[in-house]
C-alpha cells in the first residue's frame, strides 16, 4: 500500500514537471530522448511564436522553455518552431556567444568580409539553404561600457561576394545585442570578450509554401530530421575558421524525456502516449523502464520469507498504475506509470539483507548483554531478596532470631559494586541483630528468674498477713488480697506489660454506685484526700472484676491527684443515662499537652518532667494497667481536656450486666 501511495506521489511529481514549459518542450518533442546534442534541430516550442525583437522577452520565452543547446565555452543556442504555424512558419534561432569588440559592416559595401557576421545552413527535405548575416550596428560605439546594438541583415549565401543590387532577404530578421561588460570580471576593458546575445527569425519558404496551400501538417512531421548549423565569424576570417560553430562537440541537450528514467524504480515503466479525438487508443510515443538494480545481494531465505507475507487487496502478479493527463497547445497527453509489486518485495529483501547481519550482531549483543547483567546482578539481586524475606520471617518467629537458609548468610554476595556493599551491610547489621536478640533472651530469663524469686520472697509474709486480717470486714483484708492478686499476675514473667496482656480475669456482676462510694470513703487510706462520689442512690449493676476495677480507678486517682490543684477535690460522677455505664474522674490542675494526650495509655509513657523530678520513680505503667484491664472487662478509658482549660477527664465506660 505505501509502495502504491509512493507510485501516485512519483506520477504526481513528474505530471508537475511536465506541466511546466520545460516538461511541455520535452512532450512536443519526444524524438529528444534519443537524438544527439549536434547538428542542431528545430524544436516545437510551448509557444506560439517569440518576439523576437525584443531580447528580454526572447530570452525569457527560451530560459522558461529550457530548449537551449549548452556548449563547453559557456554558449547556448535554441532552435525552435512556435505550436501555431499562422504565427508564421518560421524557424527561430535565440542564443548566446562571447565575442571581441563588434565591427559593423558599412552600408554600401558588398564585401561582408570586413565586418562580424553570422552564417545559417538548413539542410531539410533533401535541399540545402544557406544565410549570411553582417552586423550593422544601429549606434557609434562611442560611449565606453554601454554596450552594442545593431541588427542582423540577411542575404543568401551562395559563397560568393554580394552582386550590386542585390536586396536582402524580406523575411530575414535579426538583432544582436552586445553587453558592455567583460565576461570575465577582471579582464580589460579594451580587449575582452562580452556577452553578445543572438535573436534570428528564419523563413523557410517551403512552410511557407505549404501554409498557402493549404497543406500544412504542424509541426512538421520531418522536424527531427531537419539539420541546422550556425557559425559566427570575425571580421577577415574565412569560412573554416569561425569564432563559434554550432557543431563544435561537447554539446549537451536540455531536459528531455529521458532524464525521467533516473526517477523511476526497479520494476517501473512510464509510457506516454497522445491522445487522439477517436476511440481508438494512440501508440505509445516513449516508454521507459526503471534500471534493474542487481547490485546487492539478497538472502535466498529472507525473500522467500517476504514473498509469504499477505497484502490485503494486491495481487502480487498484477501491476499497479498511475494515470495522470497532461493537456498542452498541440493536444492532450497520457502518462501512464505502473509498478510492479515483486519489486517491492525485491527492495525489502534487499534492505532486510542488509540489514540482517547488523540486526543479528544486535540481538546477539543483546543476549550477551542480558546474560551478563543475570548472572552478575539479577541473580544476585534474586538471592539478596530471598534471604532478606528469609531474614523477616526469622525476625517475626519466636525465638525473633534472624535466619538464612544458606550457612553462608550474605558474605557470598559480597563485593565491590553497590550490591556487595549492600549485602555486606545486611551481613553485619543481621550479625548484629543476632547478638542483640540472644543478649535480650539472655536478659529475660534473668529478668523471670528474677520476678520467680521476688514473687516467692513476697507470697510467703503476704500468707501472713492474710492469717491476721482474715476477716472479710477488715480493711486491711481487701489490701492484702489485692497484693496477693498483683504478685501472681506478675509472678513467672518475664516483664510487667507480658504479666498485664496475658492477665485472665474473672467477671461478675457489681454494683458500681456502691464500689464506687466504697473507693471514694478509703481513698484517704491511699494517701489520696478529698475525692468526692456523687451516688445515685440505686443499683448500678456492672460487668466487671472488682480488684482489676479498683486498681484501675486507683490508677486514675493517683494521676488526677498528682496533678490536681491544690486543695481541690478529685469529682467521681455516675452516668447510666446509655447503653453502657459512664464513670467521669475529673480534677483541677494543667491540662494534658496535645502531643501526649494520645499516648499517655502506652506503656513506659510518662511526663518528662516528673520522671526527672523522680529520679525514675514513675515508668508510666498506671494508666498502662488501667487501660488493659478496662479492656478485658469489655470496656475502654478515654482521656480529655475540659473546655474551659481549667483540668482533665477520665472517662471509663462499662457494660451492664443484665
Amino acid at each position: 500500500r505505501r509502495y502504491a501511495e509512493g507510485l501516485h506521489k512519483n506520477l504526481a511529481q513528474i505530471a508537475a514537471r511536465l506541466r511546466h514549459p520545460t516538461g511541455q518542450l520535452a512532450l512536443l518533442n519526444p524524438e529528444l530522448a534519443e537524438r544527439a546534442p549536434t547538428p542542431l534541430h528545430p524544436l516545437v516550442l510551448p509557444f506560439a511564436a517569440i518576439d523576437f525583437d525584443d531580447r528580454v522577452k526572447a530570452l525569457q520565452a527560451i530560459e522558461m522553455a529550457g530548449c537551449q543547446v549548452n556548449y563547453p565555452d559557456g554558449s547556448n543556442w535554441c532552435a525552435g518552431v512556435g505550436n501555431n504555424p499562422y504565427a508564421g512558419a518560421f524557424v527561430y534561432l535565440v542564443g548566446s556567444v562571447t565575442l571581441g569588440e563588434l565591427v559593423s559592416h558599412p552600408t554600401g559595401e558588398l564585401d561582408l568580409s570586413g565586418s562580424h557576421r553570422v552564417r545559417i545552413e538548413l539542410a531539410m527535405r533533401g535541399q540545402t539553404f544557406r544565410w549570411i548575416a553582417p552586423f550593422e550596428a544601429l549606434d557609434d560605439g562611442g560611449t565606453a561600457g554601454a554596450g552594442r546594438r545593431g541588427r542582423l541583415t540577411g542575404y543568401i549565401d551562395d559563397d560568393q561576394p554580394i552582386a550590386p543590387g542585390t536586396r536582402p532577404v524580406r523575411d530575414f530578421r535579426g538583432w544582436l545585442w552586445q553587453e558592455g561588460r567583460c565576461a570575465e570580471v577582471h579582464a580589460d576593458p579594451t580587449s575582452c570578450v562580452k556577452r553578445t546575445f543572438i535573436s534570428i527569425r528564419l523563413p523557410v519558404e517551403i512552410f511557407r509554401d505549404d501554409l498557402f496551400q493549404k497543406k500544412l501538417v504542424w509541426p512538421p512531421p520531418d522536424l527531427a530530421q531537419m539539420r541546422l548549423r550556425i557559425a559566427v565569424h570575425a571580421p577577415g576570417s574565412g569560412r573554416s575558421t569561425p569564432l563559434f560553430d554550432s557543431d563544435a562537440e561537447g554539446a549537451t541537450l536540455p531536459f528531455s524525456l529521458a532524464e525521467l528514467r533516473a526517477l523511476l524504480a526497479s520494476g517501473e515503466s512510464l509510457s506516454v502516449r497522445k491522445l487522439g479525438p477517436g476511440p481508438s487508443p494512440a501508440p505509445e510515443l516513449l516508454k521507459l523502464v526503471g534500471a534493474p538494480n542487481h547490485d546487492e545481494p539478497v538472502s535466498p531465505w529472507l525473500a522467500r520469507l517476504i514473498r509469504q507475507l499477505p497484502v490485503d487487496g494486491h495481487d502480487e502478479d498484477k501491476p499497479v498504475e498511475a494515470r495522470e493527463t497532461i493537456a498542452t497547445p498541440l493536444g492532450r497527453y497520457e502518462l501512464v506509470l505502473r509498478g510492479d509489486v515483486r519489486s517491492v518485495n525485491r527492495g525489502l529483501a534487499t534492505v532486510a539483507t542488509r540489514l540482517s547481519s547488523f540486526v543479528i550482531a544486535m540481538l546477539a549483543a543483546i543476549a550477551l548483554t542480558w546474560l551478563a547483567i543475570e548472572l552478575r546482578i539479577v541473580r544476585r539481586i534474586t538471592q539478596l531478596t530471598k534471604r532478606a524475606a528469609s531474614v523477616s520471617t526469622g525476625v517475626r518467629g519466636r525465638d525473633a532470631l534472624a535466619r538464612i537458609e544458606t550457612p553462608a548468610g550474605f558474605r557470598d554476595l559480597r563485593g565491590s559494586d553497590e550490591l556487595g556493599v549492600l549485602a555486606q551491610s545486611l551481613q553485619d547489621l543481621l550479625q548484629r541483630v543476632n547478638d542483640d536478640v540472644r543478649r535480650e533472651q539472655i536478659r529475660a530469663e534473668q529478668e523471670k528468674d528474677m520476678w520467680h524469686a521476688v514473687g516467692h520472697e513476697i507470697m510467703s509474709p503476704l500468707q501472713s498477713l492474710m492469717a491476721l486480717h482474715g476477716s472479710a470486714d477488715d480493711a486491711s483484708h481487701r489490701y492484702v488480697s489485692r497484693m496477693q492478686q498483683a504478685v501472681r499476675v506478675l509472678y513467672g514473667h518475664a516483664s510487667p506489660s507480658e504479666a498485664l496482656q496475658s492477665t485472665t480475669l474473672q467477671l461478675a456482676a457489681l454494683d458500681l454506685n456502691e464500689f464506687l462510694a466504697n473507693v471514694a470513703r478509703n481513698a484517704p487510706y491511699t494517701g489520696i484526700e478529698h475525692v468526692v462520689f456523687a451516688s445515685l442512690g440505686r443499683r448500678v449493676p456492672v460487668r466487671a472484676e472488682e480488684y482489676a476495677l479498683e486498681d484501675v480507678v486507683t490508677h486514675v486517682l493517683r494521676n488526677a491527684e498528682r496533678y490536681r490543684s491544690a486543695g481541690s477535690p478529685i469529682r467521681i460522677e455516675l452516668d447510666d443515662a446509655g447503653a453502657d455505664v459512664g464513670v467521669h474522674i475529673t480534677n483541677d490542675g494543667p491540662a494534658i499537652p496535645d502531643g501526649l494526650i494520645a499516648a499517655i495509655f502506652e506503656y513506659g509513657v510518662s511526663d518528662p518532667g516528673e520522671r526527672a523530678a523522680d529520679h525514675g520513680g514513675h515508668r508510666g505503667q498506671g494508666l498502662f494497667v488501667a487501660k488493659t484491664y478496662m479492656a478485658k472487662m469489655g470496656g475502654t478509658i478515654v482521656a480529655e481536656n475540659l473546655s474551659d482549660g481549667r483540668g482533665v477527664r477520665f472517662t471509663l465506660t462499662l457494660p451492664k450486666a443484665t
